[in-house]
């Protein structure tokens, strides 16, 4: 029987204060900005980013929450600041879960015909539909489908990308996605995979890394794509978070459902 298990956190590689002036230069404020908004004096904030002041597990807490720190890397933020991590890492697979995997489960039987898949912080595929899986699957190497990751699924010369008609733009829509991911959450597994897609061959990235991109540069880039039998598809998709979870393992995860872009899409999954 799975259990939860104690949290799995980076290793802190400072300070808490310069853990914590990291994150607030990632989220790009200033000092100031903190003071005002998360109601924390500045001299104090200054004080505890230089390290002259050890800032209490509450005050911790409260800034990592303003500054939308991942709950990992919170975890990390207490540990280095003297303190026990306050959050649990439950595997999806455990007893506990089970309410979880039903309601994630629900989600995706919702969306038939339509594709839906869960993935982790990292775009392993951990659940996904009847619809999503009959395209994963069509014509990718097996190999891919091992540890099935979306990423990997969609842009790796052995999975879809040599049947999506319009694979430059999706290609840059999927790193520009990756590269907004790996800044906002300074998680090195997610460089790693900006890293190997971007050398995928016939892959084409133009764009600098940049966390100035509007949102409505990651949304609604459709991936039109040939099954092997020679049926057309287009998608668009959306990508929702579970944000309220106090379990790392949940608040890493997140929904991404595929919408017919056109009638004819529609039509074939509904047949």
């Amino acid at each position: 029987m799975s259990t939860a298990t104690a949290p799995q956190t980076a290793n802190a590689t400072g300070t808490v204060g310069e853990l914590l002036r990291d994150w607030r230069r990632r989220r790009r404020l200033s000092q100031l900005d903190v003071s005002l908004d998360a109601a924390v004096s500045a001299r104090h904030l200054s004080f505890v980013e230089t390290g002259r002041s050890r800032p209490g597990r509450d005050l911790v807490l409260h800034l990592a929450e303003y500054l939308d720190v991942p709950l990992r890397e919170r975890n990390t933020l207490l540990l280095a600041a003297g303190y026990a991590p306050a959050f649990r890492e439950t595997p999806l697979d455990a007893e506990a879960m089970a309410p979880v995997r039903a309601a994630l489960q629900q989600l995706l039987t919702g969306h038939d015909p339509y594709p839906a898949i869960i993935v982790d912080g990292c775009w392993n595929v951990a659940l996904a539909n009847e619809a999503a899986l009959a395209i994963m699957t069509d014509g990718v190497d097996p190999s891919l489908l091992e540890a099935p990751n979306a990423m990997r699924l969609s842009l790796h010369p052995q999975g879809l990308a040599p049947r999506v008609r319009n694979l430059p733009e999706f290609a840059e829509h999927l790193i520009l996605r990756l590269q907004r991911q790996a800044l906002l959450s300074a998680d090195p597994a997610v460089a790693a995979l900006l890293e190997e897609v971007r050398g995928y061959p016939g892959i084409e990235d133009h764009r600098a890394p940049s966390m100035a991109a509007e949102p409505s540069e990651l949304l609604f880039v459709p991936m039109r794509l040939t099954r092997t039998d020679g049926t057309e598809l287009a998608f668009f998709s959306t990508v929702a978070a579970f944000g309220t979870a106090l379990d790392i393992t949940v608040a890493e995860l997140a929904i991404e459902q595929f919408f017919p872009a056109d009638e004819a899409t529609a039509a074939a999954l509904r047949g």
